[in-house]
């Protein structure tokens, strides 16, 4: 994996809240749910959020700076290279010596009593946990990734017919701005790579499960919205203009003369949004308030009459 910073695009000088801006902008760019079936979005969301995990950390940001951690946040070995004492300090000729047929005659340098290195390397192994028996031991399990963590987001009716943006608080104290998906049903799961419990190999998966909070206004029908508007039976008579509740908020519909009870009015592309970013209708059906009065209403009814 590349240098964190150059992941990120930011200089290594840069402070916390520029990390926080590039991760923002990076994340929304590659997010899976923008990039469907594209597996190098998807795997460059992994890397931008991987490296923001660690940088976001002030602790971990310090480690990874002075080389403590790796790029994936797991511990580095000190003292196998670089001619550091108690490692191999390089070969050469050996001046003098025996070497067995047809073999090279190279030496080995170890800087110092061999039985202190040698005692150094297992003695450690030993310390880490590796089986009796010397070096026929077993060895420590891999890091492991940090355990997925499981949410429920509860979004209103009409955030899901529109696939807005909503807030998510994660229990690790972070704050997201999650994207519903268009054409989201009940249920839908979501998952955001890196926002799980951190591990030695870096962090789970956070689980999003979204449930739609139900209306009174709507209700959906596949594709398209249903809504009763309710109309005083001298605008369903003589005609007027009516409100009509959309998910957007209201709008003003037209009822023409004579609209009787029950008929269905469409308002085009007032409905729920589509996976391809189309919308369904809105579909009011007309309850005319009868009034109580039945003078009015046979007045109502003989202005129709000599219309």
């Amino acid at each position: 994996m590349a240098d964190l910073y150059s992941v990120l695009g930011v200089p290594r000088a840069a402070d916390a809240a520029a990390i926080k801006r590039a991760y923002r902008k990076l994340a929304k760019q590659y997010h899976p749910d923008k990039n469907k079936d594209n597996a190098e979005a998807a795997d460059r969301f992994k890397q931008v959020t991987a490296a923001y995990d660690i940088l976001s950390d002030e602790k971990r940001r310090g480690e990874y700076d002075r080389g403590e951690i790796d790029e994936q946040g797991n511990p580095k070995f000190a003292g196998f290279g670089g001619g550091t004492a108690g490692g191999f300090r390089g070969a050469g000729p050996r001046p003098g010596g025996r070497a067995s047929a047809g073999a090279p005659d190279f030496d080995f340098d170890f800087g110092g009593d061999t039985s202190d290195l040698f005692s150094e390397l297992f003695g450690r192994a030993q310390r880490g946990g590796v089986g009796g028996g010397g070096m026929g031991g077993g060895f420590r399990a891999p890091p492991q990734r940090g355990a997925d963590v499981s949410y429920r987001l509860t979004v209103s009716f009409t955030d899901a017919a529109l696939a807005r943006t909503v807030r998510l608080a994660l229990r690790n104290g972070k704050t997201i701005d999650l994207n519903i998906p268009k054409g989201v049903e009940e249920g839908r799961q979501l998952r955001l790579a890196g926002q799980g419990d951190q591990g030695p190999a870096g962090a789970g998966d956070a689980i999003v499960t979204i449930t739609i909070q139900p209306d009174g206004r709507f209700t959906r029908d596949r594709d398209d919205i249903r809504a009763d508007i309710h109309v005083p039976l001298e605008t369903a008579v003589l005609g007027g203009k009516q409100r009509v509740p959309t998910p957007e908020g209201e709008v003003m519909l037209s009822i023409a003369p004579g609209t009787s009870s029950g008929k269905v009015m469409r308002l085009k592309a007032k409905g729920w949004t589509l996976r391809d970013g189309s919308r369904g209708d809105l579909l009011a059906r007309v309850l005319v308030d009868v009034p109580d009065d039945p003078e009015l209403a046979d007045f109502l009814r003989g202005k129709v009459r000599a219309g």
